[in-house]
Protein backbone atom coordinates (compact mmCIF):
# COMPACT_ATOMS: atom_id res chain seq x y z
CA UNK A 1 0.00 0.00 0.00
CA UNK A 2 1.51 2.82 -1.34
CA UNK A 3 2.17 6.32 1.79
CA UNK A 4 -0.53 8.84 1.03
CA UNK A 5 0.87 12.32 1.75
CA UNK A 6 -1.17 14.29 3.26
CA UNK A 7 -1.25 18.15 2.09
CA UNK A 8 -0.40 20.48 5.67
CA UNK A 9 -3.60 22.81 5.99
CA UNK A 10 -3.13 26.31 4.76
CA UNK A 11 -1.75 28.94 7.68
CA UNK A 12 -3.76 31.53 9.08
CA UNK A 13 -3.34 35.22 7.68
CA UNK A 14 -0.48 36.78 9.45
CA UNK A 15 -2.13 38.64 12.71
CA UNK A 16 -5.32 36.16 12.69
CA UNK A 17 -6.21 34.40 16.25
CA UNK A 18 -5.42 30.88 15.86
CA UNK A 19 -8.18 28.05 16.63
CA UNK A 20 -6.32 27.04 20.25
CA UNK A 21 -5.81 30.18 20.78
CA UNK A 22 -7.85 32.06 23.41
CA UNK A 23 -9.30 35.67 23.29
CA UNK A 24 -6.40 38.30 22.30
CA UNK A 25 -5.09 40.05 25.61
CA UNK A 26 -6.81 43.26 26.28
CA UNK A 27 -4.22 46.06 25.94
CA UNK A 28 -3.72 48.49 28.74
CA UNK A 29 -1.96 48.66 32.51
CA UNK A 30 -1.10 45.08 33.96
CA UNK A 31 -2.55 44.54 36.98
CA UNK A 32 -0.95 45.40 40.10
CA UNK A 33 0.77 41.71 41.73
CA UNK A 34 2.46 42.25 45.87
CA UNK A 35 5.15 43.85 44.85
CA UNK A 36 3.81 46.29 42.43
CA UNK A 37 1.49 47.46 45.15
CA UNK A 38 4.49 47.79 47.24
CA UNK A 39 6.37 49.49 44.64
CA UNK A 40 3.32 52.27 44.29
CA UNK A 41 2.97 52.51 47.99
CA UNK A 42 6.89 53.60 48.24
CA UNK A 43 6.69 55.92 45.67
CA UNK A 44 3.62 57.71 46.93
CA UNK A 45 5.01 57.83 50.08
CA UNK A 46 8.83 59.07 49.51
CA UNK A 47 7.25 61.81 47.05
CA UNK A 48 5.08 62.89 50.02
CA UNK A 49 8.14 63.01 52.14
CA UNK A 50 10.09 65.05 49.84
CA UNK A 51 7.18 67.28 48.57
CA UNK A 52 6.57 67.64 52.28
CA UNK A 53 9.94 68.98 53.13
CA UNK A 54 10.03 71.11 49.77
CA UNK A 55 7.07 73.03 50.93
CA UNK A 56 8.48 73.73 54.89
CA UNK A 57 11.56 74.92 52.87
CA UNK A 58 9.84 77.05 50.88
CA UNK A 59 7.70 78.32 54.16
CA UNK A 60 11.17 79.08 55.79
CA UNK A 61 12.72 80.80 52.79
CA UNK A 62 9.59 82.64 52.02
CA UNK A 63 9.87 84.33 55.41
CA UNK A 64 13.54 85.38 55.16
CA UNK A 65 13.01 86.46 51.22
CA UNK A 66 15.27 83.88 49.98
CA UNK A 67 13.04 84.48 46.21
CA UNK A 68 15.86 82.50 43.83
CA UNK A 69 15.80 79.49 46.43
CA UNK A 70 12.47 79.44 46.38
CA UNK A 71 12.14 79.17 42.35
CA UNK A 72 14.64 76.58 42.24
CA UNK A 73 13.03 74.05 45.04
CA UNK A 74 9.71 74.65 43.18
CA UNK A 75 10.93 73.78 39.90
CA UNK A 76 12.93 70.66 40.94
CA UNK A 77 10.52 69.15 43.45
CA UNK A 78 7.87 69.50 40.27
CA UNK A 79 10.51 68.16 37.99
CA UNK A 80 10.97 65.15 40.34
CA UNK A 81 7.19 64.15 40.74
CA UNK A 82 6.70 64.92 37.08
CA UNK A 83 9.23 62.21 36.18
CA UNK A 84 8.35 59.72 38.84
CA UNK A 85 4.68 60.22 37.94
CA UNK A 86 4.84 59.70 34.64
CA UNK A 87 5.15 56.56 32.07
CA UNK A 88 6.94 55.73 29.00
CA UNK A 89 9.84 57.43 27.95
CA UNK A 90 10.48 59.17 31.47
CA UNK A 91 11.73 55.40 32.39
CA UNK A 92 15.58 56.34 31.81
CA UNK A 93 15.24 59.44 34.38
CA UNK A 94 13.82 57.71 37.22
CA UNK A 95 17.26 56.18 36.92
CA UNK A 96 19.59 58.84 36.26
CA UNK A 97 17.79 61.60 38.74
CA UNK A 98 18.97 60.38 42.11
CA UNK A 99 22.57 60.12 40.65
CA UNK A 100 22.09 63.27 39.38
CA UNK A 101 20.79 64.77 42.79
CA UNK A 102 23.84 63.59 44.77
CA UNK A 103 26.42 64.54 42.64
CA UNK A 104 24.89 68.53 42.27
CA UNK A 105 24.75 68.48 45.70
CA UNK A 106 27.86 66.96 47.20
CA UNK A 107 29.69 67.93 44.18
CA UNK A 108 28.61 71.01 41.79
CA UNK A 109 27.26 72.18 44.83
CA UNK A 110 30.13 72.23 47.09
CA UNK A 111 32.31 73.19 44.53
CA UNK A 112 30.32 76.80 43.53
CA UNK A 113 30.12 77.35 47.14
CA UNK A 114 33.69 77.38 47.48
CA UNK A 115 34.08 79.15 44.57
CA UNK A 116 31.74 81.73 46.00
CA UNK A 117 33.62 81.92 49.83
CA UNK A 118 36.76 82.62 47.50
CA UNK A 119 35.49 86.18 46.69
CA UNK A 120 34.37 86.75 50.18
CA UNK A 121 35.95 87.78 53.80
CA UNK A 122 34.75 84.77 55.28
CA UNK A 123 36.62 83.71 58.21
CA UNK A 124 37.33 84.43 62.39
CA UNK A 125 36.16 87.57 62.95
CA UNK A 126 33.83 88.33 59.72
CA UNK A 127 32.12 85.06 59.64
CA UNK A 128 28.08 86.85 60.18
CA UNK A 129 25.82 89.58 58.90
CA UNK A 130 26.26 93.30 59.66
CA UNK A 131 23.69 93.01 61.77
CA UNK A 132 25.05 90.09 63.76
CA UNK A 133 28.72 92.08 64.53
CA UNK A 134 26.38 94.75 65.64
CA UNK A 135 24.61 92.69 68.56
CA UNK A 136 28.21 91.44 69.29
CA UNK A 137 30.11 94.52 69.51
CA UNK A 138 27.24 95.76 71.81
CA UNK A 139 27.18 92.99 74.18
CA UNK A 140 31.09 93.38 74.40
CA UNK A 141 32.45 94.66 77.40
CA UNK A 142 29.33 95.54 79.19
CA UNK A 143 29.07 97.69 82.04
CA UNK A 144 25.92 98.13 84.75
CA UNK A 145 24.23 101.72 84.42
CA UNK A 146 24.84 102.89 87.80
CA UNK A 147 21.33 104.26 88.32
CA UNK A 148 19.53 100.93 86.55
CA UNK A 149 16.16 99.99 88.76
CA UNK A 150 16.24 96.16 89.67
CA UNK A 151 13.99 93.69 87.62
CA UNK A 152 12.26 91.55 89.57
CA UNK A 153 13.04 88.56 87.07
CA UNK A 154 12.50 84.72 87.02
CA UNK A 155 14.85 82.67 84.64
CA UNK A 156 12.63 80.86 82.26
CA UNK A 157 13.39 78.12 79.26
CA UNK A 158 11.30 77.66 75.77
CA UNK A 159 13.22 75.05 73.29
CA UNK A 160 16.34 74.89 75.10
CA UNK A 161 17.17 78.45 75.16
CA UNK A 162 17.09 80.59 78.57
CA UNK A 163 15.20 83.43 78.84
CA UNK A 164 14.32 86.19 81.19
CA UNK A 165 10.86 87.09 82.38
CA UNK A 166 10.86 90.33 83.41
CA UNK A 167 8.59 92.42 85.81
CA UNK A 168 8.73 95.93 85.24
CA UNK A 169 9.16 97.77 88.75
CA UNK A 170 7.59 101.15 87.76
CA UNK A 171 4.65 99.89 85.34
CA UNK A 172 3.96 96.12 86.37
CA UNK A 173 4.07 95.17 83.20
CA UNK A 174 5.32 91.60 82.36
CA UNK A 175 7.88 90.84 79.38
CA UNK A 176 9.83 87.74 78.48
CA UNK A 177 13.34 87.84 76.29
CA UNK A 178 15.66 85.55 75.09
CA UNK A 179 19.36 86.58 73.75
CA UNK A 180 18.04 86.12 70.33
CA UNK A 181 14.92 87.91 71.39
CA UNK A 182 14.30 91.33 73.09
CA UNK A 183 11.57 91.47 75.71
CA UNK A 184 8.38 91.34 74.37
CA UNK A 185 4.84 91.82 76.49
CA UNK A 186 3.54 88.57 77.93
CA UNK A 187 -0.45 88.25 77.71
CA UNK A 188 -1.87 86.25 80.84
CA UNK A 189 1.17 85.72 82.78
CA UNK A 190 1.20 83.88 86.40
CA UNK A 191 2.08 86.36 89.14
CA UNK A 192 2.97 85.31 92.39
CA UNK A 193 1.60 87.37 95.88
CA UNK A 194 3.67 90.52 94.98
CA UNK A 195 3.12 90.62 91.62
CA UNK A 196 6.12 89.37 90.40
CA UNK A 197 5.62 87.25 86.89
CA UNK A 198 6.50 83.30 87.94
CA UNK A 199 5.26 81.71 84.61
CA UNK A 200 4.48 82.64 81.34
CA UNK A 201 2.30 80.57 78.36
CA UNK A 202 4.87 78.39 76.01
CA UNK A 203 7.81 78.99 78.54
CA UNK A 204 9.25 76.29 81.59
CA UNK A 205 10.08 78.00 84.51
CA UNK A 206 13.23 76.61 86.01
CA UNK A 207 13.51 75.36 89.34
CA UNK A 208 16.61 76.19 91.94
CA UNK A 209 17.97 73.03 90.87
CA UNK A 210 17.91 73.87 87.63
CA UNK A 211 19.26 77.39 88.01
CA UNK A 212 22.23 76.10 90.18
CA UNK A 213 22.99 73.47 87.48
CA UNK A 214 23.12 75.89 84.46
CA UNK A 215 24.73 78.83 87.09
CA UNK A 216 27.07 79.60 84.00
CA UNK A 217 24.71 79.86 81.25
CA UNK A 218 22.42 82.12 83.43
CA UNK A 219 25.11 84.85 84.34
CA UNK A 220 26.66 85.08 80.49
CA UNK A 221 22.63 85.32 80.02
CA UNK A 222 21.91 88.67 78.43
CA UNK A 223 18.67 90.02 77.02
CA UNK A 224 18.36 93.10 75.00
CA UNK A 225 15.56 95.31 76.03
CA UNK A 226 14.77 96.27 72.75
CA UNK A 227 15.37 96.16 68.92
CA UNK A 228 18.09 98.96 69.90
CA UNK A 229 21.37 97.77 71.04
CA UNK A 230 21.91 101.03 72.67
CA UNK A 231 19.07 100.45 74.52
CA UNK A 232 20.86 97.96 76.78
CA UNK A 233 20.66 94.88 78.08
CA UNK A 234 19.48 93.10 81.11
CA UNK A 235 21.76 90.80 83.03
CA UNK A 236 21.30 88.87 86.59
CA UNK A 237 23.93 87.80 89.11
CA UNK A 238 21.35 85.81 91.73
CA UNK A 239 18.29 84.71 88.75
CA UNK A 240 16.37 86.98 90.74
CA UNK A 241 17.11 90.18 90.23
CA UNK A 242 18.34 91.90 87.04
CA UNK A 243 19.86 95.25 86.01
CA UNK A 244 20.72 97.56 82.83
CA UNK A 245 24.28 96.98 81.33
CA UNK A 246 25.51 98.95 78.45
CA UNK A 247 28.16 98.65 76.72
CA UNK A 248 31.12 100.70 76.28
CA UNK A 249 30.39 101.64 73.01
CA UNK A 250 27.17 102.86 71.61
CA UNK A 251 25.72 102.08 68.48
CA UNK A 252 23.96 104.87 66.51
CA UNK A 253 21.73 103.53 64.17
CA UNK A 254 20.57 107.03 61.98
CA UNK A 255 24.81 107.25 61.28
CA UNK A 256 25.34 103.68 61.50
CA UNK A 257 28.58 104.28 64.12
CA UNK A 258 30.08 103.39 67.37
CA UNK A 259 30.96 105.97 69.85
CA UNK A 260 33.08 104.41 72.73
CA UNK A 261 32.80 106.61 76.20
CA UNK A 262 35.92 108.32 75.45
CA UNK A 263 34.31 109.93 72.26
CA UNK A 264 35.98 107.68 69.54
CA UNK A 265 33.96 107.00 66.86
CA UNK A 266 34.23 104.18 64.99
CA UNK A 267 32.26 104.04 61.24
CA UNK A 268 31.88 101.50 58.45
CA UNK A 269 35.45 101.32 56.62
CA UNK A 270 33.91 99.28 53.57
CA UNK A 271 36.22 96.27 54.16
CA UNK A 272 33.54 94.69 57.16
CA UNK A 273 34.23 96.13 59.95
CA UNK A 274 33.85 99.55 62.13
CA UNK A 275 37.13 101.59 61.93
CA UNK A 276 38.66 104.52 63.90
CA UNK A 277 40.28 107.41 61.98
CA UNK A 278 43.05 105.68 63.49
CA UNK A 279 42.70 102.32 62.05
CA UNK A 280 41.87 100.42 65.11
CA UNK A 281 38.69 97.96 64.59
CA UNK A 282 35.92 96.86 66.26
CA UNK A 283 35.72 92.96 66.28
CA UNK A 284 34.04 90.92 65.38
CA UNK A 285 33.09 92.49 61.64
CA UNK A 286 31.03 90.77 58.85
CA UNK A 287 31.36 88.89 55.96
CA UNK A 288 31.43 91.18 52.91
CA UNK A 289 32.33 90.12 48.84
CA UNK A 290 36.19 91.34 48.25
CA UNK A 291 36.43 90.47 44.68
CA UNK A 292 39.92 88.98 43.95
CA UNK A 293 41.45 90.25 46.85
CA UNK A 294 41.99 86.50 48.34
CA UNK A 295 43.93 86.41 44.82
CA UNK A 296 45.69 89.21 45.10
CA UNK A 297 47.11 88.83 48.63
CA UNK A 298 47.80 85.01 48.41
CA UNK A 299 50.96 86.26 45.40
CA UNK A 300 51.58 89.43 47.62
CA UNK A 301 51.96 88.95 51.17
CA UNK A 302 55.25 88.03 51.91
CA UNK A 303 53.80 85.92 54.91
CA UNK A 304 52.13 83.99 52.43
CA UNK A 305 53.77 84.37 49.36
CA UNK A 306 57.37 82.87 50.15
CA UNK A 307 55.88 80.16 51.64
CA UNK A 308 53.12 79.37 48.69
CA UNK A 309 55.78 79.22 46.20
CA UNK A 310 57.77 76.68 47.90
CA UNK A 311 54.90 74.67 48.93
CA UNK A 312 53.93 74.88 45.16
CA UNK A 313 57.36 73.24 43.91
CA UNK A 314 57.35 70.64 46.87
CA UNK A 315 53.74 69.65 45.85
CA UNK A 316 54.62 68.76 42.23
CA UNK A 317 58.21 67.38 43.19
CA UNK A 318 55.99 64.88 45.66
CA UNK A 319 53.59 64.18 43.13
CA UNK A 320 55.54 63.44 40.21
CA UNK A 321 58.43 61.70 42.16
CA UNK A 322 55.90 59.30 43.95
CA UNK A 323 53.69 58.29 40.71
CA UNK A 324 57.62 57.42 38.80
CA UNK A 325 58.65 55.75 42.25
CA UNK A 326 55.72 54.16 42.79
CA UNK A 327 55.26 52.97 39.54
CA UNK A 328 59.08 51.59 38.88
CA UNK A 329 58.50 49.60 41.86
CA UNK A 330 55.05 48.29 40.99
CA UNK A 331 56.30 47.21 37.28
CA UNK A 332 59.73 45.78 38.43
CA UNK A 333 57.83 43.29 41.22
CA UNK A 334 55.01 42.65 38.21
CA UNK A 335 57.82 41.64 35.52
CA UNK A 336 59.26 39.20 38.26
CA UNK A 337 56.39 37.85 39.44
CA UNK A 338 54.90 37.44 36.04
CA UNK A 339 58.10 35.32 34.66
CA UNK A 340 56.62 32.33 33.42
CA UNK A 341 59.72 30.47 35.54
CA UNK A 342 58.38 31.73 39.39
CA UNK A 343 57.44 29.54 41.35
CA UNK A 344 55.05 30.28 44.61
CA UNK A 345 53.76 33.22 42.89
CA UNK A 346 50.34 33.26 45.07
CA UNK A 347 52.35 33.41 48.35
CA UNK A 348 54.50 36.26 46.56
CA UNK A 349 51.89 38.23 45.53
CA UNK A 350 49.81 38.52 49.08
CA UNK A 351 52.90 40.04 50.74
CA UNK A 352 53.29 42.26 47.56
CA UNK A 353 50.11 44.25 48.61
CA UNK A 354 50.04 44.12 51.92
CA UNK A 355 50.36 47.58 52.27
CA UNK A 356 47.42 47.75 50.09
CA UNK A 357 45.23 46.23 52.73
CA UNK A 358 45.99 48.79 55.63
CA UNK A 359 44.61 52.59 56.17
CA UNK A 360 46.57 55.16 55.15
CA UNK A 361 46.16 57.64 57.99
CA UNK A 362 47.38 54.35 60.47
CA UNK A 363 50.07 53.44 58.27
CA UNK A 364 51.18 57.50 58.58
CA UNK A 365 51.45 57.11 62.10
CA UNK A 366 52.95 53.84 62.47
CA UNK A 367 55.88 55.13 60.24
CA UNK A 368 55.75 58.46 62.00
CA UNK A 369 56.77 56.05 65.55
CA UNK A 370 58.76 54.19 63.60
CA UNK A 371 60.90 56.77 62.41
CA UNK A 372 61.00 59.02 66.08
CA UNK A 373 64.54 60.41 66.32
CA UNK A 374 64.53 59.59 70.26
CA UNK A 375 62.29 56.20 70.49
CA UNK A 376 61.54 54.68 67.09
CA UNK A 377 62.89 51.33 66.03
CA UNK A 378 65.09 52.51 62.87
CA UNK A 379 67.14 54.30 65.25
CA UNK A 380 67.22 52.69 67.98
CA UNK A 381 67.23 48.93 66.40
CA UNK A 382 67.77 49.04 63.23
CA UNK A 383 70.97 51.89 63.41
CA UNK A 384 72.04 50.99 66.76
CA UNK A 385 70.91 53.42 68.46
CA UNK A 386 71.65 56.33 65.75
CA UNK A 387 70.29 59.69 66.21
CA UNK A 388 69.07 60.26 62.62
CA UNK A 389 66.81 62.90 62.40
CA UNK A 390 63.91 61.43 59.81
CA UNK A 391 61.55 64.03 60.83
CA UNK A 392 62.86 67.05 61.77
CA UNK A 393 65.53 67.31 58.78
CA UNK A 394 63.68 69.82 56.11
CA UNK A 395 65.52 67.22 53.56
CA UNK A 396 65.56 63.80 55.06
CA UNK A 397 61.44 64.59 56.31
CA UNK A 398 61.06 65.16 52.42
CA UNK A 399 63.18 61.79 51.64
CA UNK A 400 60.97 59.81 54.28
CA UNK A 401 57.84 61.26 53.15
CA UNK A 402 58.62 59.62 49.48
CA UNK A 403 59.47 56.58 51.21
CA UNK A 404 56.19 56.35 53.24
CA UNK A 405 54.39 56.79 50.56
CA UNK A 406 56.19 54.58 47.73
CA UNK A 407 55.29 51.50 50.75
CA UNK A 408 52.03 53.21 50.33
CA UNK A 409 51.64 53.29 46.54
CA UNK A 410 53.60 50.45 44.66
CA UNK A 411 51.18 47.67 45.46
CA UNK A 412 47.88 49.86 43.15
CA UNK A 413 50.80 50.23 40.35
CA UNK A 414 52.02 46.48 40.82
CA UNK A 415 48.56 45.14 40.40
CA UNK A 416 47.73 47.70 37.26
CA UNK A 417 50.66 46.96 36.05
CA UNK A 418 50.31 42.54 36.15
CA UNK A 419 47.03 43.10 34.73
CA UNK A 420 48.18 45.07 31.83
CA UNK A 421 51.66 42.92 31.26
CA UNK A 422 48.94 39.85 30.89
CA UNK A 423 46.80 41.03 28.82
CA UNK A 424 49.27 42.18 26.35
CA UNK A 425 49.43 39.50 23.57
CA UNK A 426 52.36 36.65 23.45
CA UNK A 427 52.91 36.39 19.61
CA UNK A 428 54.97 40.17 19.94
CA UNK A 429 57.07 38.87 22.62
CA UNK A 430 57.54 35.64 20.41
CA UNK A 431 58.11 37.30 16.93
CA UNK A 432 60.81 39.96 18.44
CA UNK A 433 62.79 37.24 19.82
CA UNK A 434 62.45 35.33 16.32
CA UNK A 435 64.16 38.38 15.41
CA UNK A 436 66.98 38.40 17.43
CA UNK A 437 65.73 40.52 20.25
CA UNK A 438 66.79 40.13 23.83
CA UNK A 439 65.06 40.63 26.81
CA UNK A 440 65.89 44.42 27.75
CA UNK A 441 64.84 45.38 24.03
CA UNK A 442 61.56 43.48 24.15
CA UNK A 443 61.20 45.22 27.49
CA UNK A 444 61.68 48.88 26.27
CA UNK A 445 60.25 48.50 22.59
CA UNK A 446 57.28 46.60 23.11
CA UNK A 447 56.04 45.82 26.67
CA UNK A 448 56.68 49.15 27.72
CA UNK A 449 54.82 51.58 25.45
CA UNK A 450 52.06 49.10 24.97
CA UNK A 451 52.46 49.50 29.11
CA UNK A 452 52.15 53.34 29.09
CA UNK A 453 49.38 53.55 26.43
CA UNK A 454 47.08 51.67 28.91
CA UNK A 455 48.38 52.78 31.80
CA UNK A 456 48.60 56.52 31.07
CA UNK A 457 45.29 57.29 32.40
CA UNK A 458 45.77 55.29 35.78
CA UNK A 459 49.45 57.20 36.03
CA UNK A 460 47.48 61.04 36.02
CA UNK A 461 44.84 59.72 37.82
CA UNK A 462 47.91 59.14 40.56
CA UNK A 463 49.43 62.56 40.22
CA UNK A 464 46.22 63.72 40.74
CA UNK A 465 45.65 61.81 43.88
CA UNK A 466 49.18 62.22 45.11
CA UNK A 467 49.03 66.13 44.30
CA UNK A 468 46.16 65.82 47.58
CA UNK A 469 47.66 63.39 49.04
CA UNK A 470 46.58 64.83 52.62
CA UNK A 471 46.86 61.96 54.43
CA UNK A 472 50.60 60.66 54.71
CA UNK A 473 51.47 63.85 54.88
CA UNK A 474 49.77 64.54 57.76
CA UNK A 475 50.07 61.78 59.62
CA UNK A 476 53.79 61.38 59.13
CA UNK A 477 55.28 64.92 59.35
CA UNK A 478 51.96 67.38 59.86
CA UNK A 479 53.74 69.37 57.07
CA UNK A 480 56.81 70.10 59.33
CA UNK A 481 60.07 71.18 59.76
CA UNK A 482 58.20 74.33 60.17
CA UNK A 483 59.17 77.96 57.96
CA UNK A 484 61.03 80.03 60.18
CA UNK A 485 60.26 83.02 57.92
CA UNK A 486 56.46 82.97 58.16
CA UNK A 487 53.76 83.12 61.24
CA UNK A 488 51.43 80.39 59.77
CA UNK A 489 52.01 76.86 60.50
CA UNK A 490 53.53 76.01 57.54
CA UNK A 491 56.67 73.28 56.49
CA UNK A 492 59.27 71.94 54.55
CA UNK A 493 56.83 69.17 54.14
CA UNK A 494 53.79 70.65 53.42
CA UNK A 495 51.55 70.18 50.06
CA UNK A 496 48.63 72.53 48.95
CA UNK A 497 46.10 70.94 50.45
CA UNK A 498 47.90 70.03 53.90
CA UNK A 499 48.93 74.37 53.28
CA UNK A 500 44.81 75.03 52.79
CA UNK A 501 43.49 72.92 55.43
CA UNK A 502 46.08 74.65 58.07
CA UNK A 503 44.80 78.21 56.85
CA UNK A 504 41.25 76.99 56.99
CA UNK A 505 40.72 75.47 60.68
CA UNK A 506 43.56 78.55 62.21
CA UNK A 507 46.88 76.82 62.80
CA UNK A 508 49.81 79.38 62.97
CA UNK A 509 46.69 81.90 62.91
CA UNK A 510 43.00 83.14 62.58
CA UNK A 511 40.44 80.59 60.15
CA UNK A 512 40.46 81.98 56.79
CA UNK A 513 38.15 80.49 54.70
CA UNK A 514 38.31 82.72 52.03
CA UNK A 515 41.84 82.17 51.47
CA UNK A 516 41.64 78.76 51.76
CA UNK A 517 38.84 78.55 48.73
CA UNK A 518 40.65 80.93 46.58
CA UNK A 519 44.15 78.45 46.96
CA UNK A 520 41.43 75.53 46.80
CA UNK A 521 41.03 76.95 43.25
CA UNK A 522 44.17 77.20 42.61
CA UNK A 523 44.82 73.86 43.40
CA UNK A 524 41.58 72.59 40.80
CA UNK A 525 43.63 74.95 38.23
CA UNK A 526 47.13 73.78 38.40
CA UNK A 527 45.65 69.91 38.42
CA UNK A 528 42.98 70.27 35.66
CA UNK A 529 45.97 71.92 33.64
CA UNK A 530 48.48 69.04 34.24
CA UNK A 531 45.74 66.50 33.13
CA UNK A 532 44.65 67.87 29.85
CA UNK A 533 48.56 68.06 28.87
CA UNK A 534 48.86 64.75 30.32
CA UNK A 535 46.05 63.38 28.40
CA UNK A 536 46.81 64.96 25.35
CA UNK A 537 50.22 63.33 25.24
CA UNK A 538 48.37 60.24 25.81
CA UNK A 539 46.40 60.69 23.53
CA UNK A 540 49.49 61.06 20.61
CA UNK A 541 50.90 58.19 22.12
CA UNK A 542 48.09 55.79 21.22
CA UNK A 543 48.24 57.19 17.59
CA UNK A 544 52.01 56.42 17.30
CA UNK A 545 51.48 52.87 18.93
Amino acid sequence: MANQVTAAPPAPPRGSPRLNDGPPPRRGRPALTGAGTFAVLAKIVLLGGLDGLAVAGIVVMVGLSMWVPVVVTVVVTGLINWIYLGRGRRLPAKYLTPGVAFLLVFQVGVVLFSGYIAFTNYGDGHNGSKDDAIASISRAGLERVPDSPAYPVTVVEKDGDLGLLVTDPDSGEVEVGTADEPLTVVGSPLTDATGTATGAPGYTTLTLADVLGRQGDVVDLTVPISDDPGSGFLRTDDASTAYVYRSAVTYDAATDTFTATDGTVYRDGGDGAFVSDDGTALTPGWKIGVGFDNFVRAFTDDQISQPLLRVTAWTFTFAILSVASTFAMGLFLALVLNHPRMRGVRYYRVLVILPYAFPAFLSGLVWAGLMNPEFGFINQVLLGGADVPWLTDPWLARFSVLLVNLWLGYPYMFLVCTGALQSLPGELEEAARVDGAGPWRVFRAIKLPLLLVSTAPLLIASFAFNFNNFNVIYMLTRGWPRFSDTTLDVGSTDLLITMVYKIANGQGGGRDFGLASALSILIFILVALVSVVAYRRTKALEEIH
